[in-house]
């Protein structure tokens, strides 16, 4: 039994750091590429592959109860929105096209948070990701600050979207 095809029950090596070399390197290239391409060349691209870890545990073929697809667990209907701003992400079952389309679609969350610190932003990404950003946007109406930041945000969220997130800051070596 590989490491990737573990049950997820029984599998511990789902909780090590993505840079830990208990992850395969296989995607490496796809998640370096489009961070780069959407979020500049000093973004620590480790945070997407944390993410899709936290999605699909790199299962290429992996697919949720509600139909979410992929390493990137991306719903057919957000890709097609995201494929028609770029053509060439051809297939959603394809890795590399998945990959690019998810990171694309981070990148078009991350914007969104305008009045928040960087690392916030961040957060917020993948809770909006995670929860769908009216959700978010709600959660932050909620709370008395103008500057929006993590910790204030999310006791509003909901407990499956705060996990999301907490996971993701663990793969990448935070507590």
């Amino acid at each position: 039994m590989t490491l990737l095809s573990a049950p997820l029950a029984h599998a511990s090596f789902l909780d090590h750091p993505v840079d830990s070399g208990k992850w395969t390197d296989e995607y490496d290239r796809y998640f370096k590429k489009y961070s780069k391409r959407y979020f500049g060349p000093l973004f620590n691209w480790h945070w997407f592959k944390a993410q899709a870890i936290a999605e699909s545990a790199l299962k290429s073929d992996a697919k949720s109860h509600v139909g979410a697809r992929g390493l990137m667990q991306i719903m057919p209907g957000t890709f097609s929105d995201i494929s028609k701003q770029n053509p060439h992400f051809s297939q959603l079952d394809m890795p590399k096209w998945n990959i690019a389309a998810g990171i694309y679609y981070d990148r078009t969350l991350y914007r969104k948070f305008k009045k928040t610190a960087t690392q916030d932003k961040l957060y917020m990404t993948f809770a909006s990701y995670n929860a769908g950003y009216g959700r978010i946007l709600k959660a932050s109406k909620r709370t008395e600050s103008k500057e929006k930041n993590w910790e204030e945000i999310k006791p509003y969220l909901p407990k499956e979207t705060r996990g999301y997130v907490k996971r993701i800051r663990k793969l990448m070596g935070e507590h």
